[in-house]
């Protein structure tokens, strides 16, 4: 066999190998994360994706010490620091760092909310709300108070109740100069003085900020006490209450 048949016969034969292999159609996500199940096109997005589950997070960030699994998310991280927010909402204004900031912005202006609780109905906006969201049914609270021992489902939650062992509460109303440790409750308070998107109990009349004030207020109004504590089997008209008898 001459060398050019032998090339040819190799050709041949690497194609034929090549034949022999399973077809991945482009795009088709075939390498999974043992851990969480999460599918990948190649194998190197794969592995990137199980330093995660690594727990190892050797990017830190030099000036609040925040760690990082992968240097991209350092570098992304940093742009907080810097104060840069090229990226605007044209709806309202508000500022982002990044792009993908604005964009998960703009789906508020949207009003579509495409992603609901299987449990309690609520939806969100984003997956990652639903996500979040989930944490309370399952009663998981992994993050807790070291100074009074409460625990919260989420981080955030948890860095909004440390104010209130701060004493500080720099969000003042402008109609009757109420003070609150938290922006948010400031801003639900100020509903009550403009009359914009309050909830009016069709029993005694009474004003709340949020439907959720108003759907525990309405327990008053009810003679049933249909929440027993398991202990020492005392009834409450609602959950709330029996969260603080507990």
């Amino acid at each position: 066999m001459t060398s050019t048949q032998k090339d040819q016969h190799g050709a041949r034969s690497q194609r034929s190998q090549e034949a022999d292999k399973p077809h991945r159609r482009k795009g088709e996500k075939t390498f999974s994360c043992d851990e969480c199940g999460k599918d990948f096109t190649r194998t190197g997005h794969l592995k990137r994706h199980q330093l995660i589950h690594s727990g190892v997070k050797p990017y830190s960030c030099e000036l609040c010490g925040k760690s990082f699994t992968k240097a991209g998310g350092l570098k992304n991280h940093q742009f907080i620091h810097s104060g840069v927010k090229p990226y605007s909402c044209e709806l309202c204004g508000k500022s982002f760092t990044k792009a993908g900031g604005l964009k998960n912005h703009q789906f508020i202006h949207s009003g579509v909310k495409p992603y609901s609780c299987d449990l309690c109905g609520k939806s969100f906006t984003l997956a990652g709300g639903l996500k979040k969201h989930q944490l309370i049914h399952s009663g998981f609270k992994a993050h807790s108070c070291e100074l009074c021992g409460k625990a919260f489902a989420q981080n955030g939650d948890l860095q909004r109740h440390l104010v209130t062992h701060s004493g500080i509460k720099a969000y003042s109303c402008d109609f009757c100069g109420k003070s609150f440790s938290n922006k948010q409750y400031r801003n639900i308070h100020l509903r009550i003085h403009t009359g914009n998107d309050v909830y009016c109990c069709d029993q005694c009349g009474k004003l709340f900020a949020t439907g959720a004030q108003l759907q525990q207020h309405m327990f008053s109004h009810s003679k049933e006490r249909a929440y027993k504590c398991d202990l020492c089997e005392k009834t409450f008209k609602s959950p709330h209450q029996l969260n603080i008898h507990q």
